[in-house]
């Protein structure tokens, strides 16, 4: 006799500003269902559970972009509080919400009325209080629906960052260590602005932008913490035709990339069902709606289009008024607001925050009499990250979506989407600059030259409807059409195509697709630059004795968790192959005593966006970047880099060749944050993992790796949507759902994501009530 399934749980909350009760049901895999008789009923509800599950990290959200971490962290996080209020968005609220959706403010409002009552709740009932709170003896602050619009600074930023590492490189190194650091596309002539001088760039111009933008670490890092600074925070996306699946209906896949070692995770699953919409699909948690999923019409997915959002301004000061620039004609002051930070176990401090008619100053040399601002285009009204979604989420045909991404501001995306009458389309969105007389490659002067005449609207960025082939795909690559008008500057740093390349591959192929099929090529592990270069080894003259020569040549370029081919590819191409043919290539312009410098200046090891397309060339086309011999330049360096690398794995994994597995090597983690700091905590309860793991960088399923090989990027969350069969849809959320340190939907799901499963993401009630675990019942204050 089958077991009879247990009764979930039932709890009741009085939540004021209800109009009418609310059932929220949680499924075995910690999903919950919100069903709400009223539209911001809905939204109320989705905030109390959101800080029901995730209390702790949305109030860190939001102290750490408001710039008041050191009133519950002390006096180190001061810099950081001051550089993240640079950042805020302080123009005119009325235009700011009216730039979103009609009912944006009014969505938020209830959402942060929802997160205030279980704040109050919490001070009523201290059990309920997350433990971070007790360990470290502060509390949750409540929230102004404005903190949600207001906060920028968690968002994906382009390009300054790209910028200023050009700059470097032109200031100190040949213009060929420029080319051989990253391609730009469309191919483009690098051309310095008139009036910029890079020796005023100094190299540590963009620290106070970088305090804004990252998150602080608190405590030395843990052995198996990811490694490396820049993450490649891409995503992958796709969408079928009914033609190209196993049902006739159409498909959709999503799998951003964002770090992958956070405890709790980036993303939320969520399900709002109201008279009117009924969208399930991921967050973020300190946001109301959801941005990727389905409301049962539509799905929904992006991944990062780079629009070019932001610039870096040099100013001339004047001499006798550090605070004046030159703009124009005459010197400009620049707008000064002093602000005061309350700091724990210590007195205010009082900061200067400095802003040009462009934006923040984050960097000043009075001495030089110079000083920067970064101009972005997410600090102008609607630009809140991921807050345009709140329209298109409720949009019910590809006209409302079309509309709705008419108002899309950041981050900058590739939108893919299917309906239940089969159409299939890409739209991208983002707000995109006019810079009428220079690219954006490279900082300006800000005397005026250079500035913004306006921005293109939403119908001058590209798209497609029901393509031919069936499928649409993007990995972040460079995706502009062959006929997009080439003054129209999107941006010329693009990711590279590895991912783009596979994902095309593969969906070409692919007839009769299913949600279980596309799941598996989301934790696809083929890298296209190792089949390649491993193509090529096998065409050059190298002895056949050459210790590792044989396990690549016999190897298919799938990185597997348990190959050890992969292993000793990794580790030869990243530590060995392209340090040793970058230093060649860059032998002939700053000498050979310097090349292996330089070329780990170019290509650092923590350099997670390194371009393989110049590794392909150099191996592949080399034409005379090697010399006038490149093939035996190639033959010489292959064999004296691979026998280095084999006893450089030997040195990782021991000297049993059996043993040798690249997941052995290559694992995953997920660690909180506060870690060092919670020394209350079981250490079983502060950290997931490790995990072994396949993939890399360059493959589908992104597992972007540091140098200690620790997985630091990658899609924690996954999503594909059987359009129109919508209880068959597969989800993952990685470590777990809840926030909540000790809860079982606290890392739960982290085994079965590092086995690239998903679980079912349910839709229809009936379905959702077979697996309900828990139902807590809101109900409205008397």
């Amino acid at each position: 006799m089958a077991a009879q399934r247990q009764e979930p749980e039932v709890t009741v909350y009085r939540v004021p500003g209800l109009t009418g009760p609310v059932e929220i049901v949680v499924d075995r895999w910690g999903v919950p269902h919100i069903y709400a008789a009223d539209t911001y009923d809905a939204f109320r509800a989705q905030g109390f559970n959101a800080a029901r599950d995730r209390l702790w990290q949305i109030d860190f959200w939001r102290r750490r972009g408001l710039g008041r971490l050191a009133e519950v962290f002390g006096a180190e996080h001061v810099e950081r509080d001051r550089a993240a209020r640079l950042f805020l968005y302080r123009g005119d609220m009325r235009r700011e919400w009216l730039s979103y959706g009609s009912d944006t403010k009014r969505a938020t409002v209830a959402f942060v009325e929802g997160i205030n009552a279980f704040v109050e709740l919490t001070r009523r009932d201290p059990e309920l209080l997350p433990v971070e709170f007790r360990e470290l003896g502060y509390e949750p602050a409540l929230w102004e629906p404005e903190d949600v619009a207001r906060i920028r600074s968690h968002g994906l930023f382009y390009n300054v960052r790209d910028e200023v590492a050009r700059a470097r490189t032109l200031r100190d190194l040949p213009h060929e260590a420029e080319e051989l650091r990253r391609r730009r596309e469309p191919d483009r002539e690098l051309t310095i602005p008139e009036g910029l001088d890079l020796d005023l760039i100094p190299d540590d111009v963009l620290a106070v932008y970088d305090l804004a933008t990252s998150a602080p670490v608190f405590g030395s890092p843990a052995p198996l913490a990811p490694q490396g600074d820049v993450l490649p925070e891409g995503s992958n996306n796709w969408v079928l035709a009914g033609a190209r699946t196993r049902s006739g209906r159409p498909l959709l896949a999503n799998d951003p990339h964002r770090a992958a070692a956070a405890m709790p995770g980036l993303r939320y699953i969520a399900h709002l069902s109201a008279p009117g919409f009924d969208v399930i699909g991921g967050g973020e948690p300190a946001l109301p709606g959801i941005s990727i999923g389905h409301n049962g019409r539509i799905a929904f997915g992006l991944t990062i289009f780079a629009i070019d959002q932001e610039d870096l301004y040099v100013y001339e000061t004047n001499p006798d008024d550090p605070y004046a620039y030159r703009y124009q004609d005459g010197w400009e002051p620049m707008r000064r607001l002093t602000e005061t930070i309350a700091v724990r176990d210590g007195e205010p401090v009082e900061v200067e925050l400095l802003f040009t008619r462009h934006g923040p100053v984050i960097h000043r040399d009075p001495a030089r009499h110079t000083a920067f601002a970064v101009r972005a285009a997410w600090l102008e009204p609607g630009m809140a990250p991921y807050l345009g979604s709140m329209d298109y989420m409720r949009a019910r045909n590809h006209d409302e979506f079309l509309a709705a991404m008419n108002r899309w501001g950041a981050p900058p995306e590739n939108q893919v989407y299917a309906d239940t009458d089969g159409t299939i389309a890409w739209k991208t969105g983002g707000l995109t600059p006019i810079r009428p007389n220079w690219d954006g490659t490279l900082p300006v002067p800000g005397d005026g030259r250079y500035e913004w005449a306006g921005f293109y609207d939403a119908d001058q960025l590209p798209g497609s409807v029901n393509p031919e082939q069936g499928f649409l795909a993007t990995a972040n690559e460079c995706n502009l059409p062959t006929d997009f008008p080439p003054d129209r500057h999107i941006t010329y740093d693009w990711y590279a195509p590895s991912r783009r390349h596979r994902l095309d591959e593969v969906l070409a192929d692919t007839n009769d697709a299913t949600p279980e099929s596309m799941v598996a090529l989301q934790g696809d592990y083929v890298s296209v630059p190792a089949r390649r270069i491993v193509t090529r080894l096998a065409e050059l003259d190298v002895p056949e004795d050459t210790d590792g020569l044989a396990l690549l040549l016999g190897w298919d370029g799938d990185l597997t968790a348990d190959s050890a081919a992969a292993a000793l590819f990794e580790v030869w191409y990243r530590r060995h192959l392209r340090p040793a043919l970058l230093a060649k290539a860059l032998e002939p312009h700053v000498g050979a005593e310097a090349a292996a410098d330089t070329a780990r200046r170019i290509s650092p090891a923590e350099d997670l966006l390194a371009d393989a397309r110049i590794d392909l060339e150099l191996v592949e086309t080399a034409g005379d970047r090697l010399g006038p011999d490149p093939e035996k330049i190639l033959v010489d360096t292959v064999t004296r880099t691979l026998p280095a690398a084999v006893a450089d794995l030997a040195g990782l994994l021991g000297p049993d060749r059996a043993q040798w597995s690249w997941g052995r090597l290559h694992v995953a983690t997920a660690r909180h944050p506060l870690a060092a700091l919670l020394t209350g905590v079981p250490d079983e309860q502060l950290v997931a993992g490790p995990a072994p793991r396949g993939g890399s960088g360059d493959t589908v399923g992104n597992t972007a790796y540091g140098p200690n090989f620790v997985q630091s990027a990658g899609a924690t969350f996954r999503l594909v949507v059987d359009v129109g069969e919508w209880d068959s849809s597969l989800a993952m959320n990685a470590p777990g759902q809840s926030g909540r340190l000790g809860d079982p939907h606290a890392t739960d799901l982290f085994e079965p994501w590092s086995r690239d499963e998903a679980f079912p993401l349910l839709y229809n009630r009936e379905r959702i009530d077979e697996v309900a675990e828990r139902i807590i019942r809101l109900d409205p204050s008397a």
